[in-house]
This record gives structure tokens, sequence and C-alpha cells, in this order.
């Protein structure tokens, strides 16, 4: 840092101020510190820098070890954040969200010093295993089990299954069917009782859940039951590779899509837009809940532990050409390639 000052022409105070983002420095001062930095090659020293500050810049993250779009999406969008904020992450990849499973990793984390958590827990047997872990130190979950007294950040599941249901039922459906993910995850529970919810509010008959897991494959296999019955008209599915399948199945059998069957998934994950026909589907922010996860996790690293802490974040509704009135009913729902 002495270098880097001696080369800008300034105090290393004042270099530590630019390193730290302060925001009563000169704009002339800091691209000269800048210029410097990127000369000498420079890199903070973490290990440093918390002995120093008493403050590691290292956070924690626990998250299953999958390539499923949302979980990954949000590990992804959280390493972003906490890089602009000027901290590293440690990711602790599990086979299994269980009880052993995240305590080690836990363990592993504070071992490490690490100024805060993150658990991305989105089914329950994580449960068990963050009321088994210390009550002092900064930690949030992410897409957690909202009964339990932790800092819980997450997507409004509930009113993402109303979204995808009452848009459905405005096109002029008399039901809307439902592809589940998971039953023990709470993004599948969450988005079940947001299309039964908006169903009975309707008068419209509730149909049962057709259980799958995340997959297209399972999606097909479920698509393939609902294309045999002509008085399905409408389906909502839990996330859209479970979408791509019932398209394909439906497909396969002869019934267009939308003319004689809507369909909406959840996600919008970025090939969406471009299956045939392109997909409504209902978008989570990401991004949203990675800077609330982050903002909560700091506050508790500067503020002390507090458990009350909770953000919710609503999703959107992303209309494209998947969706139309039933055989026979003049009309249209809202118009495509919109967020609302």
């Amino acid at each position: 840092m002495r270098d880097v000052a001696r080369l800008a022409g300034v105090s290393h105070q004042t270099v530590s101020r630019v390193l730290n983002g302060h925001p009563h420095v000169r704009e002339q001062t800091r691209l000269r510190v800048q210029a410097a930095i990127t000369e000498l090659g420079y890199r903070p020293n973490r290990a440093a820098r918390t002995l120093v500050t008493g403050r590691s810049q290292v956070l924690g993250v626990v998250a299953l070890n999958t390539t499923l779009y949302g979980p990954a999406s949000l590990l992804s969008a959280f390493e972003l954040a906490a890089a602009e904020a000027g901290f590293a992450v440690s990711v602790g990849s599990v086979r299994n969200l269980d009880r052993t499973s995240i305590t080690a990793v836990v363990e592993r984390h504070l071992a490490h010093r690490v100024a805060g958590i993150v658990v991305i827990a989105p089914v329950e047997s994580a449960g068990e295993a963050l009321e088994c872990l210390p009550t002092d130190i900064p930690l949030v979950t992410v897409d957690g089990d909202p009964r339990r007294p932790v800092p819980l950040v997450t997507i409004d599941q509930v009113e993402g299954g109303r979204l995808a249901t009452r848009h459905l039922l405005d096109a002029g459906h008399r039901t809307v069917w439902h592809v589940s993910g998971p039953i023990d995850w709470f993004d599948s529970a969450g988005r079940i009782a947001g299309w039964r919810e908006t169903l009975q509010a309707a008068g419209a008959e509730v149909p049962p859940v057709l259980q799958a897991d995340w997959s297209a494959a399972s999606g097909y296999r479920c698509g393939q039951m609902l294309a045999r019955s002509p008085e399905v008209t409408a389906i909502f599915t839990a996330n859209d590779d479970l979408a791509l399948g019932v398209l394909h199945a439906l497909h396969e059998h002869g019934r267009r899509v939308p003319e004689d069957v809507s369909v909406v998934g959840f996600d919008d994950v970025p090939d969406a837009a471009y299956f045939i026909p392109p997909l409504t589907t209902v978008r989570p922010d990401f991004n949203t809940v990675a800077e609330a996860s982050l903002g909560l996790l700091l506050a508790q690293i500067d503020a002390g532990v507090d458990h009350t802490l909770r953000r919710t974040v609503s999703p959107t509704l992303v209309t494209r050409d998947s969706v139309a009135p039933p055989p026979g009913v003049v009309g249209s729902p809202r118009p495509p390639d919109r967020a609302s």
C-alpha cells in the first residue's frame, strides 16, 4: 500500500480510502491511485486487513451441489453482490441439505474465520440443521423455512403461484392443472399454495396436483397424462424445465399450444423466450434476493445478530405466446413480452 501511495503521490491513508470506496476522495486523486494500483499489480492482503480491522473480508456460503437454475442463479448473484461490496465468498457445496452436511460446512467456515454465513436452504431437511447452529454468528438463510426464527430472505413463492394461476383464469380457462416440484421444497409448497388459493377464491375446481421433480423428463411424463385429457386446457408448472417437458408431450399428442392448451412456467430461464411457443413464466428477482441477503448479513456483522430480520421479494409475470383463451372463448390475456 505504501508503494502505491508513493507512486500516486498520496498518503497510504488515501490509498486505503480509495480501496474501501470512501466517498470523500477527489475523483482525480482516485484515478491516480487506481492507475498506480494497476501499474504495480497491487492486491489487498485480506489476512493483514483482518488483523488490522478485526473483521474478515470473506463470507461463507452453504449451498446444494446442483445445476438447478434457481439455486445456481442465487449463488451466482450473491457472489457478484459480495464482490461489489468488497467481500470474497467461500462456497461449501453439499450433496444433501441435512444436519450433518450443513453443520460440517458451517464449522469449516467458522474455522476459517468468515465474517458471516449464508445458507441457501430451500428444502425441509435444512431446518433441523439451522436450529442446531450457534445462535451468535451472523447468518442469513435464503429460500428457507419461514416458520423458523432465523434471518430469512425469500422469493414470494405463493404470490408467484397466484400470478401464474390468475393469468390463466383471466384468459378464460375454467380451471388450471398444476405440475409441482418435489414436495419437500419450500418453493414447491409455496407455488402449490398460491395456485390452490387462487382457484378457490375464483370458485374454480381444484384438480389433483401432479407431483414431479424439477426435470424436463419428469414434466414430460406428467404431460403425457395431461395430454390425454381433453378437459385440460391450462397448465401451470413449477419451473420452466417441467414446462418444456409438458410442451413436448402435448406436441406428441397433437395438442396445440396455446390454441388447445395454455402453459405457464416459473423461473424465466434464459431459454424460455426460445421455446416453441415462447413461454409465459414467472420471473424471480434473484439479484434483489442476493442484495437483500448481503444487506441483512452485513447489518448483523455491524450491529449484532438479529433473528427477526426478514425480507420477501415479489416475482413478476412475463407474458409471451404460450397462453391464449381456451377453444371457443373469445378474448386475449395480457400483451406478450412484458413483465407485469
